[in-house]
């Protein structure tokens, strides 16, 4: 294997403070360790390696390993929405090695276009696979990427119509995420069968349509408790959940806890995060973070 995938974030909305303080960190990666940023909304600057340089949807940026980088947002009223991709580069690897390196010392502010929101949302769904042949799956389409990249071809990945459907309906989803939005809406949208629509999007998502676009919501939801001190209510409105009570279950379904102890626990600095953690470990279920 030429290269592993260390992480893979998708970053919704970043307007939380802390998540801004972190994500906006100056900071570097060790050794045969590259960063990939890809932008799909907001305003900003990024920069890298002492060059900076503005945010447009669909720049994408590759750093080095001892480059010094940071994500730099220009306001919390068009928030940046990304993906960012670690991985490592075997050191044995020459060729592959010798990619990097002139994709890295030719200076380029890639521009591939927003088409590539399902690309990086499959390739974060693999790592986050626990399939063994996924996950490498993942890496040799992010490898294939990289190769593309260099020679500078158009949207190799979404010659396939069924592709280019998927990268539509997260574009409509992620643009309406703060308005109602219905299956047969979407469907209808992208000129399809709502069944065949349905099957097309699980098989490529492995999660339905209607269920991605409540994790979005989720998400949304998540930065604005913290980030904002408007009330329960006021959020689930925002975000057109049903009511209060429907927006606590999915969000409790989806983040592990409801919104008002989640907002409490994400307030706390990092150090009273953790003595929470280790008291909800001591009672005996490490996947829960209790809230005294």
């Amino acid at each position: 294997m030429q290269m592993r995938i260390s992480d893979a974030v998708f970053v919704y909305l970043l307007q939380d403070e802390d998540q801004i303080r972190w994500h906006s960190r100056t900071h570097t990666h060790n050794p045969n360790e590259y960063e990939l940023h890809y932008f799909i909304g907001g305003t900003g600057s990024f920069k890298n390696a002492g060059v900076k340089r503005s945010l447009s949807p669909g720049s994408l940026f590759i750093c080095a390993p001892g480059d010094v980088h940071t994500v730099m947002p220009a306001s919390s009223t068009d928030p940046i929405t990304y993906y960012a991709i670690l991985f490592k580069a075997d050191r044995q690897d020459e060729e592959f090695n010798s990619l990097l390196e002139n994709i890295i010392s030719s200076g380029k502010n890639y521009q591939v276009g927003t088409n590539y929101r399902f690309f990086f949302e499959e390739l974060k769904d693999k790592f986050l696979s626990h399939n063994k042949a996924r996950v490498n799956s993942g890496v040799h389409q992010l490898i294939s990427f990289l190769y593309m990249l260099e020679v500078g071809a158009g949207d190799f990945h979404y010659s396939d119509a069924s592709n280019s459907h998927i990268e539509r309906s997260l574009k409509i989803m992620q643009d309406k995420v703060f308005n109602k939005l219905t299956l047969e809406q979407l469907a209808g949208r992208l000129k399809l069968n709502k069944s065949y629509f349905i099957r097309l999007f699980s098989r490529k998502m492995n999660i339905t349509p209607m269920k991605y676009f409540t994790r979005l919501k989720i998400e949304a939801a998540s930065s604005m408790l913290l980030s904002t001190s408007l009330p329960i209510y006021e959020i689930s409105e925002k975000l057109c959940f049903y009511s209060e009570f429907h927006f606590s279950k999915s969000f409790k379904q989806h983040k592990g806890l409801p919104p008002r102890d989640y907002r409490a626990f994400y307030s706390l600095n990092p150090i009273e995060r953790d003595v929470i953690q280790i008291q909800g470990c001591n009672r005996q279920n490490r996947n829960t973070v209790y809230i005294n």
